[in-house]
């Protein structure tokens, strides 16, 4: 017999699917005349774009974008940008922010792999786009002529609808490829564009890709549920009170801005944009606007630090910075104490929309000297407020390890802030989800107080200035040069990125004068610049007996301040 509990009906009245959608609603019905985005001398208020937002969906929805369509971008950090963030989400459609640093093969892979329906372009971005679509057309044109004695066969053309998006803050060629013009488009949306909540949380709302283990991109689904609650934990971490002001100094094309235009639109806050991190400007912003809250990767942090004096604005305001990637050194947390900027460390993935844990502070910690702080402070810590686990785990037997600070385990997460999966990945999927929980691949210790702490990376991912570089994808690469027998990458310590990619190589006999300006410039011809690696090292490879690659004897090497035994 049922229990009287479970007999009590849940209805529209009493359950309503989570979405970050809801934020906006309320946010500009209670505020609508507070000021929602700056941008340059352009402010708009919540209630405007609330407006713009459903015109740009009613729009959408006028080209046939609807549920499960992606709709792709290739835009820095502008009004457009932060709108595509609801306007899409709005129609049943799925967002996809492409990382603007990409070169036009990747670019070109992920317009495919995603099937996107619209692309979205800012000026500065239109060249490597045009040879992305040039790309995609010629692909389909060889496919069709492969398959041209099959009359059943419709042509694999990919239609995609390019919109340019002017921006009055880009300084270059106002260079255009689209149909459509973004603001004369949207113009004819709307305002009043009838969008609902998704009939189930449970639905894509973006999609981001990474680089796997092999290099390839794959691409990480996020849910409507994921997102809500992510904006929200934003907002518990850092303790971030209503009307918050934020700039735009983290790229709203990685991991959708950790979420953060979902939290802002919640937080009833102000959106600061930034095409480009420069210090100079951040100071002159964050002075003008109070800024009181700004994300990034430890680069930019050294970048503020390195400023010099007679070029910074003053700033007179507590400023809160949120930093991931690698662990921020104590010379960071002291440079920026001193800048009066308070550092709050996160962790997370792509697969954990960005920040899923926290190194929550504690109060004793204040009455420590710098380097005992920082220490702590460069833990990965503990969950997010609404991620339900994060642990350190042995691999094998899925068993928290102990809280020795010394057995190595592998940090693992579980709950609402976790992807759906991988896209047409399911094997992929499969083994990231084994055992139930979502392994990191990232090896880390549990301290006595259960905070977690990264010591290696399984997968050798290399994070360079909070951008992460497949090593497997460089050394692919480098064997594509006819001289190269052996290749291993491996991270690099680096001032000013953390960390940079490294190649040692072994050269195939006749081959002995190859140049590394040679190779160099050969790796630029196959992968985006920051992919690139900045030294190339011309060295015998340790081997173990069986021939595999020893790239932590690599690393020690390169620790040391040695290329070779």
């Amino acid at each position: 017999m049922p229990h009287a509990y479970d007999e009590l009906p849940r209805t529209p009245a009493n359950f309503v699917p989570l979405s970050p959608l809801s934020y906006l609603a309320r946010t500009a019905m209670i505020y609508p005349t507070r000021t929602a985005i700056i941008h340059g001398e352009r402010h708009l208020s919540w209630q405007q774009t609330y407006a713009r937002c459903r015109q740009f969906a009613d729009q959408l929805t006028k080209l046939g974008i609807g549920k499960n369509d992606t709709v792709s971008t290739l835009l820095p950090n502008i009004p457009a940008m932060l709108e595509a963030h609801f306007a899409v989400p709005m129609t049943g459609a799925v967002l996809n922010t492409i990382n603007t640093r990409l070169d036009a093969n990747t670019i070109a892979f992920i317009l495919q792999h995603a099937e996107s329906k619209v692309l979205l372009v800012d000026p500065e971005f239109v060249p490597v786009a045009r040879e992305a679509l040039a790309q995609l057309s010629q692909a389909a044109l060889e496919k069709d002529s492969a398959e041209q004695n099959n009359s059943e066969q419709s042509s694999s053309k990919q239609s995609i609808v390019v919109i340019d998006v002017a921006d009055s803050e880009w300084q270059g060629a106002d260079d255009r490829i689209g149909e459509l013009e973004y603001e004369s488009w949207i113009a004819q949306g709307n305002p009043e564009f009838d969008w609902q909540l998704p009939s189930d949380e449970w639905n894509a709302i973006s999609l981001n890709y990474t680089s796997g283990t092999t290099g390839n991109p794959k691409g990480v689904v996020y849910h409507h549920r994921g997102a809500y609650l992510n904006a929200a934990s934003n907002l518990l971490a850092w303790g971030m009170p209503p009307h918050s002001t934020y700039l735009w100094t983290l790229p709203l094309f990685h991991c959708n801005g950790w979420c953060f235009p979902w939290s802002m639109a919640a937080n009833a806050g102000t959106s600061v944009c930034l095409r480009k991190v420069e210090p100079v400007k951040i100071f002159e912003l964050i002075a003008r606007y109070k800024v009181g809250y700004f994300c990034g990767a430890p680069i930019v942090h050294n970048m503020l630090i390195n400023t010099p004096e007679h070029e910074r604005v003053p700033v007179n305001h507590q400023v809160q910075a949120m930093v991931a990637g690698a662990a921020p050194p104590a010379a960071i947390i002291e440079g920026m104490a001193r800048l009066g900027f308070n550092i709050t460390h996160t962790y997370g993935l792509t697969e954990t929309y960005g920040p899923a844990a926290l190194c929550a502070k504690q109060d004793d910690w204040a009455a420590l000297d710098i380097a005992s702080q920082a220490e702590r402070n460069s833990r990965q810590g503990v969950p997010y407020h609404l991620q339900d686990a994060m642990r350190v785990l042995d691999p094998q037997t899925m068993q928290p390890v102990p809280n020795d600070g010394q057995t190595l385990g592998e940090i693992m997460f579980r709950g609402n802030i976790v992807m759906k999966g991988y896209l047409k990945n399911p094997q992929a999927t499969q083994e990231v989800f084994a055992g139930g929980w979502f392994h990191s691949g990232d090896l880390a210790v549990a301290h006595s107080d259960g905070y977690a702490k990264i010591t290696d990376r399984s997968k050798d991912v290399i994070i360079s200035g909070g951008e992460n570089i497949s090593s497997l994808e460089v050394e692919e690469a480098l064997y594509r040069h006819p001289a190269i027998l052996t290749a291993a990458v491996v991270a690099k310590p680096d001032d000013k990125w953390q960390e940079v990619p490294c190649a040692f190589v072994e050269l195939k006999k006749g081959h002995e004068h190859t140049s590394i300006d040679e190779l160099l410039a050969h790796c630029r011809q196959h992968l985006a610049k920051f992919k690139v690696p900045k030294d190339i090292i011309v060295s015998e490879i340790p081997k173990t007996s069986t021939g595999k690659l020893q790239k932590f004897v690599l690393r020690d090497w390169l620790k040391q301040g040695k290329t070779s035994a």
